[in-house]
Parts: C-alpha cells; structure tokens; sequence
C-alpha cells in the first residue's frame, strides 16, 4: 500500500468488526436520514447532539427535560419531540439548543464504532468540507454504512462510493478493499443521473409509504454546508472547515462554530 492512507468500506454493520481499525477515522452515513438529518441540525446552529442507541436511553432524556428527536422504521416515537427528518431540524427549532437523538440505524452505527480513533458523520451536504477534513487528519479510513437493521443499503453504498472516489482523487489514499472497488463501482454508474437511480433504493419505499419521501432530493444534494460533526465523549459537535467561499477547494482549519 506504500505510504497513502487506506480506505476500507463497511456496507453493514454487522460486519464492522471485520473492518475495525483503532487507529482510523470511520465516517458514519445514513443518508437517508439519519445523518442528512444531524448534518442539517449543525448547519441551522444546534449547540450539541446526544446519539443514543436505544428507545430507553432516548425516553430517560426526554424525562430528564432535554428535547428528543426519536424514531423507529421512519415514524417518531410517541414520547419525542420529532422524528429524523432533516426538515425537523430547523433554526428556530434547534439553535443553541442540545438534543437527544435515536434512531433505527444511524445512531446504533455511532455507538458501534465509538472505539476507533474518532467517529465523524457523512452526507451529501457536507462532503467536501468532510473530504478535506479527512485529507488534513491524514489517517486512515473507514466508512461504516449504517444500512438497514444490518443489511446493505443502495443509498449509504452510493455515498460510500462517492467519497472514496474524492479521497482517492487528493492523491492521498489507496484502496484494496473489495468492498471500496464496489461502492466505486456503484457510484459510477448513478452518479450522472443521481436523483432517478436512488429511486431504486428501498428506504425510499420504507419512507414513501409512510409519506415521508419528500426528503430524497434534499438529501442527495451536495455542499450545502461545511460543518463536520465529530463524536466527542457521548456528544457530537461541529467543527467548521473554512471554505474561502468554495467548498470544492478548501482550506482547513478546524475548530468550533
């Protein structure tokens, strides 16, 4: 492998011990919604989110005064205050504000990889910014798709694949991994058409027959902030990588919002 940074892909989590790394960066995607959703919250000024991985930690919480966004197979749960639909997650909702976050796949995907050296949420919305991160932090990398209840998800692979691809592209990172070459794979053949390939995907019909696919485009849209959320203890918080008004070609300095 020479001296670059490896790039491994976790298409499940249930088999992310097979891909565990203590000293690399796993980069958690549940685009749809998870970590759409939590991208959006940082963006519209949410002070810290709190992942939890069950629907007793989350109700703990809401007893205990914090605001809760909770859900289980795409519907909110009847003690939070809303569900993971990125378009809860508005300014005059969350800024300054700490919530307790629990959902179906993306939250358990944090816990499990709370080990490695740091845990890092991807989507389309702030892959630039993350990729540069990534670059700066000159480590390896795992992307952990958190699936569906431990399957493979066409959405997280399509992403997995389109940020391997910019990792691979800063001339810093190579790959042997089977599972990279796939996600590549994928990724070349929907990215020129993005919007009508994820049509494909089954958590879009998990959402639509709960009317809760108005969200797939948003979700898929690239570079609407440069936030990163980085796991910190039992906290998630935003860092903010300096774009110069570009995010396709930043410069980094990382530090709190």
């Amino acid at each position: 492998m020479g001296s670059k940074n490896s790039i491994e892909v976790c298409f499940t989590p249930a088999i992310y011990s097979l891909h565990h790394n203590p000293e690399a960066i796993v980069v958690v995607v549940d685009i749809l919604r998870a970590t759409s959703a939590i991208c959006t919250a940082f963006m519209n000024g949410v002070k810290h989110i709190i992942p939890v991985a069950t629907k007793k930690e989350a109700k703990e919480y809401k007893n205990r005064g914090y605001m809760v966004a909770a859900e289980r197979d795409g519907l909110v749960l009847d003690f939070a205050d809303f569900g993971n639909s990125p378009y809860n997650f508005t300014r005059n909702k969350v800024e300054n504000k700490d919530i307790v976050y629990s959902t179906t796949n993306g939250t358990n995907a944090i816990h499990l990889a709370s080990s490695c050296y740091r845990v890092v949420i991807g989507s389309y919305l702030n892959i630039s910014s993350l990729t540069q991160w990534l670059v700066d932090e000159n480590r390896d990398v795992v992307i952990l798709c958190a699936g569906w209840k431990n399957r493979f998800s066409l959405e997280d692979s399509l992403f997995a694949g389109a940020l391997s691809q910019k990792l691979i592209d800063s001339g810093l990172y190579e790959t042997i991994c089977d599972s990279v070459h796939c996600a590549l794979d994928i990724w070349k053949v929907a990215k020129n058409d993005l919007n009508n390939y994820i049509l494909k995907a089954a958590q879009k019909s998990r959402l639509a027959k709960n009317g809760l696919d108005d969200v797939i485009d948003y979700c898929h849209t690239f570079d609407l902030t440069n936030v990163i959320p980085i796991m910190e203890g039992n906290l998630l918080k935003p860092y903010l990588v300096e774009s110069n008004n570009d995010l396709n070609n930043i410069t980094c300095q990382n530090h709190k919002l």
